[in-house]
């Protein structure tokens, strides 16, 4: 093994790091809304048995991982469809052995499940448990203080189901989104409609094939992914539904009208 796990371990993530330079960090999301800041450095030397990167409260777990400088900033996604974007700089560096501070402040049904680093020229990509997604423009959430509760970044519905995944994307990025069948499928992020902030999306992936449990932007298009390439399972993005690219509640759906879309 590469590293010495506890029972009751897994590996939530792995990132890719050249020689740490001078206001390099790594930044950590958790589930219950926390977020820390430590030096690239700190990790410089790691033993077998692995470092300590964060202090998680009992009732908590990691949820994401970036490597930040400083110059962009930390867009939060959760599971009930709010975000938070803030600057990097807004949270304090701290030691590896530390708990960091409060990124977003979360209902009690309510978790983190996404966290990107800002890029201007890109959108983020959400997509739910019933197969769900959409892209918005990055320009359309504002920094706002760190701590927050947020805005509303998708319209969950008993239709829809709850958020899974989070990403930046580009028009030359492609998604892999996977079942828990084991099904998965490889859709270009170009097909994928941009939409504003309060709406549900179109469907990536049919709901009758299984729940979606995770997504994952492909790298490298010459990397040897193996997906998927029965037609009944190619990616058929669901445009044929008109309430899907308005703003306005359908009937069938929960209205949102009565929320403050600033909370």
């Amino acid at each position: 093994n590469l590293l010495h796990l506890d029972p009751d371990e897994r590996v939530r993530t792995f990132l890719r790091a050249d020689t740490p330079k001078d206001g390099d960090y790594l930044v950590i999301a958790t589930r219950q809304g926390m977020v820390k800041k430590t030096e690239l450095s700190e990790y410089s030397n790691i033993y077998r048995n692995g470092l300590i990167a964060i202090n998680l409260r009992e009732d908590d777990r990691l949820t994401n991982v970036r490597i930040a400088d400083d110059h962009h900033d930390i867009i939060l996604v959760t599971r009930n469809g709010m975000s938070i974007r803030f600057p990097e700089s807004s949270i304090r560096p701290t030691g590896r052995n530390t708990m960091g501070v409060r990124g977003i402040r979360l209902d009690d049904d309510d978790e983190v499940i996404g966290m990107i680093t800002t890029d201007h020229d890109d959108s983020l990509l959400v997509v739910t448990e019933n197969g769900y997604g959409k892209r918005s423009r990055l320009e359309d959430y504002r920094p706002q203080n760190r701590s927050g509760k947020g805005l509303i970044t998708y319209k969950v519905t008993k239709k829809t189901g709850k958020l899974v995944g989070a990403a930046q994307v580009n028009d030359e990025s492609e998604i892999l989104i996977i079942n828990d069948q084991g099904i998965i499928i490889r859709i270009p992020a170009s097909e994928i409609p941009i939409q504003g902030r309060n709406t549900s999306g179109v469907t990536l992936m049919r709901s009758r094939d299984g729940k979606v449990v995770d997504m994952s932007i492909v790298i490298d298009e010459e990397d040897d992914i193996e997906y998927d390439e029965n037609p009944d399972q190619e990616a058929d993005i669901d445009d044929t539904d008109s309430s899907f690219y308005d703003d306005s509640p359908s009937e069938n759906e929960m209205d949102q009208s009565a929320y403050d879309d600033e909370l």
